[in-house]
């Protein structure tokens, strides 16, 4: 079987809380601009921004509102409320506003979410932005989110560099993967093939014990135990790495490289190379785009986002995709261990 990056040319949508991208919608006339430390990067995604308390027709500014008597589930199944700080009950406008972003995002056929935790309707494992208390989580919205099964992020991620690197690579993954027509045992081993090392790094008994599973699937595998296994997948590619596990494997992946082309990617450090972790997203970049460009495959991210208008461009490549790594990194962190 060839060892091959997948690439894939169509932008993803990814829906996002608008107070995120700087929209002033918060009850506070307020809002944070999370996507400004993308850089270029930002470009390589269609963006979908929703606000379920401004669809919900409670305006801005306006008064806070709350989880009572129960989480988000059970505002859903009618057993909890929505109230405002003044104790009226908004429950049936902030259902009507959640679902009109649900449907948003379903028109757009956006993926993944980026979402702010602490909010009473977007937060998902949050829903008070008090420090000593997570409120009742997930919120509304977050409880619709879940249900849809969709690529949840946390917006306080996109700043940091590594993390930002690793929520981008498993989401160009399970996007690939979740679209991915599987007719037969073949078609599953040979996405099999090209996520498992990912997987491994995420989950190592997951991966081991998956690679056993399907090497005793019989040749026609019903469409339930496709359905299952596929399931089980893309649920391992929504949980982050570590820096640790994320260092190994570009270590790993570089050795590979190494053997393969016989030659040093310039930028690489040694395992024993003390890192920070703006470092270490730099030597992840530049390793994918060398990787790219000597057509080696790097398991670590196998699948990877490519504008068409800029693949014949091999001759101003380089220099356009060095300026594209400073841009992502620059001002991002300050240097840390």
């Amino acid at each position: 079987m060839e060892k091959k990056n997948v690439v894939i040319h169509d932008k993803i949508t990814i829906g996002i809380s608008a107070c995120c991208m700087g929209s002033p919608v918060r009850y506070n006339n307020k809002g944070w601009d999370m996507l400004a430390t993308l850089g270029r990067e930002k470009q390589d995604f269609m963006w979908c921004p929703v606000c379920p308390e401004t669809m919900s027709g409670l305006g801005v500014p306006r008064d806070p509102i709350h989880l009572s008597g129960g989480d988000g589930l059970m505002v859903l199944s009618g057993e909890a409320k929505i109230k405002n700080r003044r104790g009226r009950d908004v429950t049936e406008e902030v259902l009507l506003g959640c679902g009109s972003c649900m449907e948003t995002l379903k028109r757009a056929n956006a993926t993944a979410y980026i979402y702010m935790d602490g909010s009473p309707t977007c937060g998902v494992y949050r829903t008070s932005l008090k420090k000593q208390k997570r409120g009742n989580p997930p919120g509304i919205f977050g409880a619709m989110l879940l249900d849809e099964e969709m690529f949840l992020i946390p917006a306080t991620d996109v700043q940091s560099p590594i993390k930002w690197w690793d929520w981008r690579r498993r989401l160009l993954a399970f996007h690939w993967f979740r679209s991915l027509p599987l007719e037969n045992k073949d078609d599953l081993y040979k996405a099999w093939y090209v996520l498992k090392f990912l997987c491994q790094e995420i989950d190592d008994t997951f991966a081991r014990d998956l690679g056993r599973k399907l090497a005793d699937l019989p040749k026609n595998v019903e469409e339930d135990t496709m359905k299952s296994i596929r399931k089980e997948i893309l649920e391992t590619l929504r949980k982050p790495s570590t820096v640790k596990k994320i260092t190994h494997s570009l270590w790993k992946n570089y050795s590979y490289y190494r053997k393969t082309k016989g030659q040093e990617v310039e930028g690489i450090n040694s395992p024993d190379f003390r890192r920070n972790v703006t470092t270490i997203a730099k030597e992840l970049l530049l390793m994918e785009r060398t990787a790219f460009e000597e057509e080696v495959f790097f398991a670590t991210s196998p699948v990877i986002y490519r504008d068409k208008r800029r693949m014949p461009k091999v001759e101003a490549y380089d220099a356009e995709m060095d300026e594209e790594i400073e841009n992502t990194l620059k001002g991002i962190l300050p240097e840390e261990e």
